[in-house]
């Protein structure tokens, strides 16, 4: 969660806003949004408080620093600060749907709550409505999404409604998808533009329900991933690179594919250091360097059945040189930074770089400048 300062008119309320200039507000503006006019000058108070005694109060003033144009966030004037849900200039875009969850793993970066947060449905169906640009990728998250029932599938019908070219990008452990009844009433006749990332830890039970803290999970994901696979659903497999994954990890490529080679691609994912994994330090706690050689063979078998596989969160001078190519910078934007060693590094721009919370936890591997040298 973004929390930026920011101060507002007095009586804002505090639901989801855009924020815009006050040049822009004319061409923007509809009667069912909620807009927040940024204070460039003392001029756009004035005009603000003009457009409220005339009757729309749908307008208020934001005084901040850091909110940025396009901006959809929450006021929290008694904090003085904001919640931004979406930040239009973001590399990466998502929306968290539910805190709860039906798995309990034992690396999980935001661990799950029981209490009902259903408002989470109407804020993200909000935050889409108030999105003026529309990103290329949204990814909608939790806990586990596919705990909203017919609100998933709303949220969704939403999104190809207001943005028809978004890619949407769920991610779900896809447990529920098992039942028929669940998996019809949310894939079939789905036109949304979708695609569905679902973790697999092991190729055997034992490995991914210990993972997931969950009996039986490893049984539920395999059926969920068949009716995805039943409705021509496209699927990204997640991996992440703990210790016990990464024991088995060759195992694990060659399970992928020999009995689920519809699989769209495999991302690998270093671990993020913070929630549960700080708890389970002997298993999430790795340098990937030492792991090479499963990661070079899981590629090999990967490669060899044509499945495609990507890096996730992984430092360049994590992994072996012959697999930087395939690592992507996925940190998101308000979560990412790089360490001093990374300064004089010549592959900066196009490396993960850490979890800004890397300090509390541990860095992906013992961090080393690459230095590559042009040839004439």
């Amino acid at each position: 969660m973004r929390r930026v300062r920011a101060s507002f008119r007095e009586d804002v309320a505090t639901q989801v806003h855009r924020v815009v200039l006050a040049s822009e507000l004319a061409c923007e503006w509809e009667l069912d949004l909620q807009f927040l006019v940024l204070v460039v000058s003392e001029d756009d108070k004035q005009s603000v408080e003009k457009l409220r005694s005339a009757g729309l109060c749908n307008v208020c003033w934001v005084v901040s620093d850091t909110v940025e144009v396009g901006d959809i966030l929450v006021p929290q004037p008694d904090k003085g600060d904001a919640i931004v849900l979406f930040r239009e200039s973001d590399l990466h875009h998502s929306l968290l749907l539910t805190n709860r969850c039906n798995s309990y793993c034992i690396m999980c970066s935001q661990p799950p709550t029981k209490h009902n947060d259903d408002w989470l449905v109407d804020e993200a169906l909000s935050v889409i409505r108030h999105i003026r640009k529309s990103p290329a990728v949204l990814g909608l998250s939790g806990g586990e999404p596919l705990l909203l029932g017919p609100g998933l599938r709303t949220i969704l019908e939403t999104i190809a409604q207001h943005h028809p070219q978004t890619l949407v990008e769920v991610l779900t452990n896809g447990r529920l998808l098992s039942s028929p009844t669940i998996s019809q009433s949310l894939l079939e006749g789905l036109r949304t533009n979708v695609s569905w990332l679902v973790p697999l830890y092991g190729h055997t039970d034992f490995v991914h329900d210990f993972v997931v803290q969950t009996e039986g999970a490893f049984e539920e994901t395999l059926a969920g991933l068949l009716a995805l696979q039943q409705y021509s659903q496209p699927i990204q497999l997640r991996i992440v690179l703990i210790e016990p994954v990464l024991q088995i990890l060759p195992s694990l490529s060659a399970f992928i594919g020999r009995n689920l080679p519809f699989v769209r691609e495999v991302a690998l994912m270093a671990c993020e250091p913070i929630g549960f994994a700080l708890a389970n330090r002997e298993h999430c706690e790795v340098d990937l360097l030492d792991w090479a050689d499963n990661l070079e063979q899981a590629a090999r078998t990967l490669r060899r059945h044509q499945v495609s596989y990507l890096f996730m969160n992984t430092p360049l001078c994590g992994l072996p040189s012959n697999l930087r190519s395939s690592a992507h910078r996925s940190i998101s934007d308000w979560k990412q930074v790089y360490a001093a060693e990374c300064e004089l590094c010549s592959v900066k721009s196009s490396c993960s770089g850490l979890f800004a919370w890397h300090e509390r936890g541990w860095k992906p591997t013992k961090l080393r400048a690459i230095v590559e040298t042009s040839h004439e």
